[in-house]
């Protein structure tokens, strides 16, 4: 759909271009001499026209190129938005070359106004820096799921100015499903702020882990058997290509430490995606805790009065 979407504003940009450079050399025709006094604005206005045209039409195509070949969701959006930049920069340059006549004018006017501007609109200016710098930096890409400043989700967008992201957790939610609001912030905000990126190195996985109290009498080798295999089912069963690609690199691991209230905490730590660690912990104890429970000379849980 992209790409056949990107093929039709090539065909636009293209016979706009070519019907404006035709406009301009067929002004040069003496039936146009009545008009000689708006003849040469004419003519600087089709050039400009034609020279934007050409500069959408060729952003277009690279466009397309970037669709076709770039297989990376974070990557291609930045691209994107890179060549859609570059386009509206150029062809601003151009307008402002046909209002003040020469290049050397619209420097000088341009820097001027930027002057102006830079200093009633920092705070703007301030997050379009932030834009160059995440797009250099990759702090973090569309599709990420990341944290800064009590706000967590997956980043949906990346604009010139502002980020949203679809928010997980949140005010109305104990676990990280997706909440459905979407937060937008101002991307000046990174360059002040710490950001947490759940896509860290162990993509597509991070780090999670679970905990059940027992009491400090339990089999502890029974309880971490039950613990561990409940995890290593349901991970062969979630993703069994991982499984038998890579056996020991995500293997689920149990400890055990010390409560507050006098009872021991048995945890199993594994590997999760950031979106399903609220579905992969009710897994892991649905097949955990009827084992468990199978073998009460084994294992005893806080209860009544106890807990």
């Amino acid at each position: 759909m992209k790409l056949q979407k990107d093929r039709h504003w090539i065909v636009v940009y293209g016979i706009a271009a070519v019907a404006l450079i035709a406009i301009h050399y067929l002004l040069d025709l003496k039936v146009f001499d009545r008009w000689e006094n708006y003849i040469p604005f004419l003519k600087n206005l089709s050039l400009s026209l034609f020279l934007i045209s050409l500069i959408f039409m060729i952003s277009k195509v690279i466009e397309r190129v970037v669709n076709s070949q770039t297989r990376l969701e974070g990557d291609r959006y930045n691209l994107l938005r890179i060549i859609r930049f570059l386009a509206i920069v150029f062809s601003l340059i151009v307008v402002v070359s046909f209002l003040f006549k020469s290049l050397y004018g619209a420097a000088l006017s341009v820097g001027l106004f930027s002057l102006i501007v830079g200093f009633a609109l920092q705070a703007p200016i301030s997050s379009f820096i932030a834009w160059v710098y995440l797009v250099f930096r990759r702090s973090y890409l569309v599709g990420d799921r990341i944290q800064i400043k009590g706000f967590r989700g997956d980043v949906v967008e990346i604009s010139y100015l502002d980020t949203s992201i679809l928010e997980c957790s949140g005010d109305y939610l104990g676990n990280d499903r997706k909440s459905g609001r979407i937060i937008r912030f101002p991307n000046s905000l990174i360059l002040r702020e710490e950001i947490i990126n759940y896509s860290g190195p162990d993509i597509p996985f991070i780090w999670n882990e679970t905990a059940i109290q027992i009491a400090y009498t339990s089999d502890l080798k029974f309880v971490e058997h039950c613990l561990f295999e409940a995890a290593l089912t349901d991970f062969n069963e979630k993703y069994p290509k991982v499984s038998k690609d890579e056996p020991t690199l995500w293997v689920p691991a149990v400890y055990f430490r010390i409560n507050t209230y006098a009872w021991m905490e048995a945890v199993i730590s594994y590997p999760v995606e950031p979106e399903d660690t609220t579905g992969r912990r009710n897994r892991i104890l649905r097949l955990a805790l009827p084992a468990l429970n199978d073998a009460p000379d084994k294992v005893k849980f806080p209860e009544g009065a106890l807990r």
